[in-house]
C-alpha cells in the first residue's frame, strides 16, 4: 500500500476541489448575496487542507496499484462531502447543521438530489448554484475529471478509473490512453450540458434557471431551484425536453462517443443494453399513463400523457425531478416509479440503479436455469451483442444483485428502528441506494424532518450506491490491507 502517495494525491484532488469554490463565490459577487463570504472561507480552507496533506509527500511518486485505486476513490468521495459541506454550514441562508450539510453535499455530489432543505426558492443564487455545480460535477465523476488532469502532475490514473467508472464492464476504454479517453467522456458531457441550458433558456427559463438545471438534468441529479422542482415552470415544452436529454443522459457515454466518432447512429440500435433501457421506459410509461387515464386523475389526455411520461422517465432514470406529487397518485403507481428506479440507467451513464446491464444479465441467465430445467445436458451461452459472455462476469452481477439486496434490507430494518415507518424506510433506503432521491411517506417532498442518525445511514447509502457497493465493501476485508 502506497500511502505516501495516496495521501499526496488526496492532498492535489483537494486543492483542485478547492477552487470550484470560486464559480458560486463569482456568482455571489454578481448578485450581491450574503454566501460570499461562506464560499471564500470555504476555498482557503479546502486549498490550506490540500496544501498540508501534499507537502510531506511531494516527492513520492510511485505507481499506483489497484488496491491503492480503490482507496483513493472511497477516501476522496468521503473527504470530498465533508470539504463540500462546509459553505453550506458556513453559510447564514441555509445555515446547516453538520448532519445536514453532510447529507446535502453527499446528495449532490452523488447525484442522489434527496435534500434537507425547505424554501429553496428563498436561497441565495449562489448557494443555489453551489447544489446544482456539486451535482454536476458527481455526474461524470469526480475522479474521471481528475484522470484526466492528474497525468500532468505525474500521477497515473488507470487504477482510479477502474474504481470509479459505473457498470459491470470495466475495463473497456474509448482511446488507447485513460487520459484521453476521460477527456473524451468530458467533452460529450460539456456538449451535452450546453445544449441542453440552450434548449431550456429558449423554452423560456431565464438563463440562470437554464443553466443551474442543465447542470441537474444531465447529471441525472434531481435538485432544482425552486421548491417545485420543475413544476415551478409549469410549461410542456421544457418538460419535453427534460425528458429527452434525461433519456440521453440514461444512455452509455461510450455509446455517445462511438456515435460521435463514426457519425452514424446504427451503433444505438445495435445495443441490446439500450434497446431494453428504452423498452423498461416504454412499458412502464404505458402502466402508468393507463393507470392514470383509468382514474381520471387529469382532465385532459394531453395533460395525462405528458405527467406520466416526465415522471416515468425522472424515476426510471433515476433523475428524481417533479412536475407532480406522485406519491399522491392512485393505486400502485408510486410503488412501481420506486421499483423501476432499482433498474437505473445504462451502465457508463450518469445514472444510478443496478443498471440496465445487469438486470438484462440476471434475465438471460434466469432464462438459461429454466432450459437447463428442460434439458439438463444442454450447454447454453449467454451473449450480449452476438458475443459470449465468459461466467466471471455473470458471477459478479449475481454477487453484486446479493449484496445490493442484502445491504438495502440492513439498512431499511435500520431505519426502522430509528422509528421510521415501514414506507418511509423502504423508499428512502431505496431513493439512496439508487441514487434517485424523492421517496414516499416522511421523505416524499424532503428529508429534513427524518432523525439525524437515518440521514447518516442514508448518506451512507448514497455513496454505496455511487460506487457501486463493492468499491467500498471491498475495504472492509482483510485480505484488502493485507501486504
Amino acid at each position: 500500500m502506497q500511502l505516501a502517495t495516496i495521501i499526496r494525491i488526496l492532498g492535489v484532488l483537494l486543492m483542485l476541489f478547492s477552487f470550484t469554490m470560486l464559480a458560486p463565490f463569482a456568482v455571489s459577487l454578481w448578485y450581491g448575496d450574503s454566501a460570499m463570504t461562506a464560499f471564500g472561507a470555504a476555498y482557503l480552507l479546502i486549498l490550506i487542507s490540500g496544501f498540508i496533506l501534499w507537502l510531506p509527500f511531494r516527492g513520492h511518486r510511485r505507481e499506483l496499484r489497484v488496491r491503492d485505486g480503490f482507496l483513493i476513490v472511497v477516501l476522496f468521495w468521503t473527504v470530498l462531502g465533508a470539504s463540500g459541506a462546509v459553505p453550506l454550514m458556513l453559510a447564514d441562508n441555509p445555515g446547516m447543521s453538520l448532519t445536514d450539510a453532510m447529507f446535502e453535499s453527499i446528495s449532490g455530489l452523488t447525484t442522489t438530489g434527496a435534500t434537507v432543505i425547505t424554501g429553496i426558492d428563498s436561497l441565495p443564487k449562489s448557494i443555489l448554484f453551489y447544489r446544482q455545480q456539486l451535482q454536476w460535477m458527481g455526474g461524470m465523476g469526480i475522479i474521471v475529471l481528475a484522470v484526466a488532469i492528474l497525468p500532468m502532475l505525474g500521477i497515473g490514473g488507470m487504477q482510479l478509473y477502474r474504481a470509479e467508472t459505473p457498470g459491470p464492464m470495466k475495463d473497456s476504454k474509448l482511446t488507447a490512453r485513460i487520459s484521453e479517453t476521460a477527456k473524451t467522456l468530458w467533452y460529450i458531457y460539456v456538449w451535452l450540458t450546453v445544449a441542453c441550458a440552450l434548449a431550456y433558456w429558449l423554452a423560456g427559463m431565464d438563463l440562470f434557471d437554464a443553466i443551474c438545471h442543465s447542470f441537474s438534468t444531465i447529471a441525472i441529479g434531481g435538485f432544482s431551484t425552486h421548491d417545485a422542482s420543475m413544476g415551478y415552470f409549469d410549461s410542456a415544452l421544457i418538460d419535453y425536453i427534460a425528458i429527452f436529454f434525461m433519456v440521453v443522459a440514461g444512455v452509455n457515454f461510450s455509446l455517445h462517443f462511438v456515435t460521435f466518432r463514426s457519425v452514424s447512429l446504427g451503433h444505438y440500435w445495435r445495443d441490446p443494453e439500450l434497446k431494453t433501457y428504452l423498452m423498461i421506459l416504454g412499458a412502464t410509461s404505458a402502466l402508468v399513463i393507463g393507470a392514470l387515464s383509468f382514474t381520471n386523475v387529469y382532465d385532459g389526455e394531453m395533460d395525462t400523457f405528458r405527467h406520466a411520461l416526465f415522471q416515468t422517465v425522472s424515476m426510471a432514470t433515476t433523475t428524481g425531478f417533479a412536475t407532480q406529487n406522485f406519491s399522491a397518485w392512485p393505486i400502485y403507481l408510486p410503488a412501481l416509479l420506486i421499483f423501476v428506479s432499482f433498474v437505473g440507467g445504462c451502465a457508463g451513464s450518469t445514472g444510478g440503479g443496478m443498471k440496465v446491464i445487469r438486470i438484462l444479465l440476471l434475465f438471460k441467465q434466469g432464462m438459461r436455469e429454466i432450459r437447463r430445467l428442460i434439458h439438463p445436458n444442454g450447454v447454453f451461452l449467454i451473449k450480449i451483442g452476438g458475443s459470449p459472455l465468459p461466467d466471471r462476469i455473470l458471477e459478479a452481477v449475481w454477487g453484486f444483485f446479493a449484496a445490493y439486496v442484502l445491504l438495502f434490507a440492513i439498512m431499511m430494518v435500520m431505519l426502522m428502528a430509528t422509528g421510521l415507518d415501514q414506507v418511509t424506510s423502504f423508499s428512502a433506503v431505496a431513493a439512496a441506494l439508487n441514487n434517485l432521491g424523492p421517496g414516499l411517506g416522511s421523505v416524499a417532498a424532503h428529508y429534513g424532518e427524518i432523525n439525524d442518525f437515518s440521514k447518516w445511514i442514508l448518506s451512507f447509502a448514497m455513496l454505496m450506491g455511487r460506487l457501486e457497493i463493492f468499491t467500498l465493501l471491498v475495504l472492509f476485508t482483510p485480505t484488502f490491507w493485507k501486504s
